[in-house]
């Protein structure tokens, strides 16, 4: 019996080591440690000026430019600084709720709770960042915020007004490099598509998109439909819609100051940080189908003649294809002739 009991004592102690070890391995499945992510060893803080530049331009897009009702311009900026584990927002993943929000309406209430319980759950949001909107395509907006070592990534997003659900923005930029931080960086900046409407212009009715699709990079050829604002075929690669420069600054005992108005210029502006050229994107003239062709007018007996039409459906704009013919005619034979 006593040789029983043992079994049983050490039969139930090995269970117990078993489904603690299962438990223990769970846990650390749950929280993965990235070994492909390089590791930020600088000591000190860093504080950063990041600064918006609007470059949505007439010349450089020139198709259904929304000149009114809204005219082209940005909302404001949301982002935060963060660790590797934690993303706002991710190219080829489905938009949260409050991204979906942010970029068909601009409202950030539900984007703000999903950081704060980002925050509060992995403790992976250091602070969140904002600066003004441009009141304009054109323009310049920037705030300034705090990284350090553990979080030294920095994701934002800004809505393109109007559009119907679509954005630009910056997904996890490591500003550490090894035991030190980058002193100067300039990104360009290109649309997305949140994947949540399915209007193809700036101006298109909301659209549910049934099923959500992905968030996608908006390029020259895609979504590949005639009616899409930035859709040129012509164009390898479209240009930049926007940028933005991140320049490290000195160090101060404040954490992050208050943003800096936008300017409201309607030209770029220009000085030492911001050299751009004009840029001159080509549209070719658009016209609709041919109609059919008209009655034959003529006398009995003798040819007659008949035409067709079409309309301009896009004008032409830097040096563009002109439009064709709108009017052709040809010879016919009048029929029902008494």
């Amino acid at each position: 019996m006593d040789t029983t009991r043992n079994i049983l004592s050490v039969s139930e102690a090995l269970c117990h080591l078993v489904v603690l070890m299962l438990t223990l391995g769970q846990g650390v499945r749950l929280m993965p440690v990235p070994t492909d992510v390089p590791m930020c060893t600088a000591s000190e803080t860093a504080q950063y000026r990041l600064t918006f530049t609007g470059k949505w331009t007439q010349a450089a897009f020139p198709k259904q430019y929304p000149v009114y009702r809204p005219p082209a311009q940005w909302s404001n900026i949301i982002g935060v600084t963060h660790s590797s584990d934690y993303h706002i927002w991710q190219r080829n993943e489905f938009a949260s709720n409050g991204v979906r929000e942010f970029a068909e309406k601009g409202e950030a209430w539900t984007l703000m709770k999903e950081v704060e319980a980002a925050g509060e759950r992995i403790q992976s949001v250091y602070g969140i960042l904002s600066a003004p909107a441009v009141v304009g395509g054109t323009g310049q907006t920037c705030t300034e915020f705090e990284v350090f070592a553990r979080h030294s990534y920095l994701s934002f997003i800004v809505r393109i007004v109007p559009s119907p659900d679509w954005f630009v923005g910056v997904d996890s930029f490591d500003l550490c490099d090894g035991d030190h931080w980058k002193e100067n960086v300039s990104l360009e900046l290109f649309p997305y598509d949140a994947g949540t409407d399915s209007g193809f212009t700036f101006s298109s009715p909301n659209f549910e998109t049934i099923p959500q699709d992905r968030i996608t990079q908006i390029t020259s050829s895609f979504p590949s439909h005639p009616a899409n604002s930035f859709f040129y075929p012509r164009l390898k690669h479209l240009p930049p819609i926007a940028k933005i420069t991140l320049t490290k600054i000195k160090k101060t005992n404040q954490i992050i100051t208050l943003p800096v108005e936008p300017t409201q210029s309607n030209q770029l502006p220009t000085g030492n940080e911001i050299e751009d050229k004009l840029i001159n994107t080509p549209l070719d003239c658009e016209v609709s189908v041919w109609s059919p062709w008209g009655l034959c007018k003529g006398k009995c007996g003798d040819s007659g003649v008949q035409h067709r039409t079409r309309y301009i459906l896009m004008h032409p704009a830097n040096n563009g294809a002109a439009c064709p013919l709108l009017e052709e005619e040809r010879k016919c034979f009048p029929d029902n002739c008494l």
